[in-house]
C-alpha cells in the first residue's frame, strides 16, 4: 500500500478520492487550508490532516516538515486543489484575476511538486498526479459536439491547458517517477452547483486509478475514466 497526499482534499473531488483510496487501505494524508473542515474529513474517512495553503510558501514548508517528521514518506502526490475563477465575460478578466487564478490552479502545482520530491524520491515508486479538466484540452474544447465547447472561460480553461504542458514536461523531466494528468469529466460537485451528470465517485475514477500505478504504469499522459483525452 501506498502513502498518498491529496492537496485540497476536504470536499468534493478531493475527498472522494481520499475516501477511496483510504478504504483501499492506503494511508491518506488530507491537505486543506482550514484546518478544520480539514481535521474533520481526516477523522471521517481514517486519514490524516496536514494544514497546506498551496499558494503560501510557509505552509507548504510546514506541510513537508510535518510529512516528513511522521515517518509515513510519501509516495504518491495528488495535485487536486483547484479554484473556479473570476466567473467574467473574457473581455472583462484582468490580468490580475488571471494571476489569482493561476496561483492556485497551476503555480500551487509547481510549489507543492517541488518541495515535496525529496521525500517522493525517496519511494520506490513515485508518482505524481495532477488534476487538469477537459476545459483545459484543446481538442475537447474545439469540439462542438462536447458539452466543454460552450464554456468561455480564460483564466480557468487556460490555467488547466497550462496544468497539461506542466505535466507533460515533469513526467519528461522526472524520469525517476510516473507523472499524468486527468480529466475528472463534468462531475456534480460544489465547483459547478451540483450540474453535472457524473456522481462523484465517477469524477474520481481516473484520479484513484493513476494514483494506484505500479512502476510499469504510464507517464506523461492525459485521460479521463474512459481513456485517452486529447491534449
Amino acid at each position: 500500500m501506498s502513502t498518498i497526499l491529496i492537496t485540497g482534499a476536504n470536499k468534493g473531488l478531493g475527498r472522494e478520492a481520499a475516501r477511496r483510496l483510504s478504504e483501499a487501505g492506503h494511508d491518506v494524508w488530507i491537505g486543506a487550508r482550514d484546518a478544520a473542515a480539514g481535521t474533520e474529513a481526516a477523522e471521517a474517512l481514517g486519514g490524516r490532516f496536514v494544514q497546506l495553503d498551496v499558494t503560501d510558501d510557509a505552509s507548504v514548508a510546514a506541510a513537508v516538515d510535518t510529512i516528513n517528521n511522521s515517518g509515513t514518506g510519501l509516495d504518491v502526490l495528488v495535485n487536486n486543489a483547484g479554484i473556479i475563477g473570476a466567473r467574467k465575460p473574457v473581455h472583462e478578466i484582468t490580468a490580475d484575476e488571471l494571476a489569482g487564478t493561476y496561483a492556485t490552479n497551476l503555480f500551487g502545482i509547481v510549489r507543492v511538486t517541488r518541495a515535496f520530491l525529496p521525500l517522493l524520491e525517496a519511494s520506490d515508486n513515485p508518482v505524481i498526479v495532477n488534476v487538469s479538466s477537459g476545459l483545459g484540452s484543446h481538442g475537447v474544447t474545439s469540439d462542438t459536439d462536447r458539452v466543454e465547447f460552450n464554456v468561455n472561460s480564460l483564466d480557468y480553461c487556460s490555467s488547466k491547458a497550462a496544468v497539461n504542458m506542466l505535466t507533460a514536461q515533469y513526467a519528461k523531466g522526472l524520469t525517476n517517477m510516473k507523472v499524468n494528468a486527468v480529466d475528472p469529466g463534468y462531475t456534480a460537485t460544489d465547483f459547478n452547483g451540483h450540474s453535472g451528470p457524473q456522481t462523484i465517485t465517477e469524477g474520481t475514477d481516473a484520479i484513484v486509478a493513476l494514483a494506484t500505478i505500479g512502476p510499469d504504469g504510464p507517464t506523461g499522459t492525459y485521460s479521463d475514466r474512459h481513456g485517452v483525452v486529447p491534449w
